[in-house]
């Protein structure tokens, strides 16, 4: 039993996606530009491994600007986005900043903007206290952005037309597609994003993940659990067919039994995971089982985001 040959399934695209590359890159760019420390408000992306490494290079992780100690260091704002007070904020204590914001997140908070400058009300979609979430509705006054999780949330709000919805970029697109669903039967003239707001990267991670999990045995999604977009892979694996799909962070300890009985594995890993960490998977898995890997593209990802024009 020891030797018995396992096939593993890598789903492609994983991995990074261009918001994360960029928000790592930058606070990389401002460690080499002004020297350590640089503090950054938030983690940078949802991945222990990626904010493990930073710590090393000068990195000083704060959630509040309120604790930055030395007022003369940069400070990087996370790829999640922030609220407009955030900056004002940096402003009036006379810190440099450098926001990392995602562009595919800047979209959103300015779709939000444009939307209650026409009189619009706002239905966001998105999960509560996430940092993306508290970003975009922190664009616009309280009273005028309303956040709801799930359909039922849809089924009972209650705002003043006219109303217009935007979405977190992580979210699964199946159960956002339900909720839309319900709120254009509900507001027969609500205004849509005239782009789809869930990201490329959230949406061809989880078309490979539907596309490879039916025909597993088990299923790993390599990632943090405060990854929205981690999570929602596990989801998505589950409905796809394999209800034994798991969230895997790199220092966990591996159900090598159940690895054993099966036949097929896939594998795929979350926007903020680093591809070092798959392989480190993989590595694990060859301790105890030959391996044989298929890896299934189901499309090619060239997006790339610039860098802030003061970095290159």
């Amino acid at each position: 039993m020891e030797n018995k040959e396992i096939k593993i399934l890598l789903a492609a695209p994983r991995g990074f996606c261009a918001g994360v590359v960029r928000a790592i890159d930058i606070v990389e760019k401002v460690l080499e530009k002004y020297g350590a420390p640089v503090y950054v408000r938030h983690e940078i992306v949802h991945n222990k491994h990626v904010v493990d490494d930073l710590k090393k290079k000068g990195a000083i992780f704060v959630e509040e600007l309120s604790e930055v100690d030395d007022k003369s260091r940069p400070v990087v704002f996370s790829a999640h986005g922030v609220p407009k007070i955030v900056p004002i904020e940096a402003q009036n204590r006379k810190i440099f900043y450098v926001d990392a914001t995602c562009p595919l997140v800047t979209k959103v908070h300015r779709e939000a903007e444009r939307h209650h400058k026409n009189g619009y009300t706002i239905i966001l979609i998105g999960h509560k206290d996430h940092p993306e979430v508290v970003g975009t509705m922190g664009q616009i006054p309280k009273d005028k952005i309303k956040l709801i999780e799930t359909v039922n949330d849809a089924n009972n709000i209650k705002v003043v037309e006219p109303v217009a919805y935007v979405t977190q970029t992580t979210l699964s697109v199946d159960d956002t597609k339900d909720i839309i669903d319900v709120l254009k039967k509900k507001f027969p003239n609500i205004k849509s994003p005239t782009k789809e707001d869930i990201c490329y990267a959230t949406t061809n991670r989880q078309d490979a993940v539907k596309k490879i999990a039916p025909l597993c045995d088990i299923f790993f999604v390599v990632g943090s659990k405060n990854s929205s977009n981690s999570q929602r892979l596990v989801e998505v694996a589950k409905k796809s067919g394999c209800n034994n799909s798991k969230l895997i962070n790199f220092k966990e300890e591996l159900p090598i039994n159940l690895i054993k009985k099966s036949k097929k594995i896939g594998i795929t890993s979350g926007a903020s995971a680093p591809e070092q960490l798959v392989q480190n998977l993989i590595k694990e898995i060859r301790k105890h089982c030959i391996v044989v890997i298929e890896e299934i593209e189901i499309t090619k990802e060239s997006v790339t985001f610039k860098l802030p024009k003061f970095l290159n």
